[in-house]
């Protein structure tokens, strides 16, 4: 017997590099860079929160906690809102209350349900990463340039809205004229 399957695992290699290598990655690259772009932030954000007493925040409870200040006020709520399971949103709630960043109070319509809010210090977290979020756009656009940033910004926005609950619309908490925070 020849040592036929050997060298065919070789094309078999060498024709998944070759294709590999033609492939046309732009899509995935975008969804990359745009991925990238957000982890940076995101990432840059957190160690600054972490500087200014904010160790235990991670992004994820930033997603949370604007959703419960745009009204989803228990578990199943939360859930629909990030697209998680009810259980998922419960221990995601369950560790903010541990945290202090959320709360639970009557409901002043029906005794019997508690609904989450955000407590001081969760709104402060808030405001604090704003704030930061704020100082990093303007990094951005030292570094790129205030005309580009804002076509960037533009051109996702365009892109984003109308989208369904999982994407992130940067007007999600501008209820009934108002802001919630």
């Amino acid at each position: 017997m020849s040592n036929t399957r050997g060298i065919d695992s070789w094309v078999v290699f060498i024709g998944a590099c070759l294709y590999h290598l033609a492939m046309d990655r732009k899509g995935a690259n975008l969804a990359l860079l745009l991925l990238g772009g957000f982890r940076s932030l995101a990432e840059a954000a957190t160690e600054q929160l972490a500087k200014r007493g904010f160790e235990d925040f991670r992004p994820a409870h930033d997603f949370a906690m604007r959703a419960i200040a745009a009204g989803a006020d228990n578990a199943s709520e939360l859930g629909r809102k990030l697209s998680v399971s009810k259980q998922a949103a419960a221990k995601t709630i369950a560790l903010l209350e541990e945290r202090g960043y959320v709360e639970r109070d009557l409901d002043a319509e029906d005794g019997r349900r508690k609904r989450l809010q955000l407590t001081p210090r969760g709104l402060k977290v808030l405001r604090t990463g704003e704030k930061i979020f704020n100082d990093l756009r303007s990094q951005w656009a030292e570094q790129i340039g205030i005309d580009r940033l804002e076509m960037v910004e533009a051109v996702l926005t365009e892109r984003l809205r109308g989208l369904p609950n999982g994407v992130i619309d940067p007007e999600w908490l501008i209820k009934d004229g108002g802001t919630h925070l």
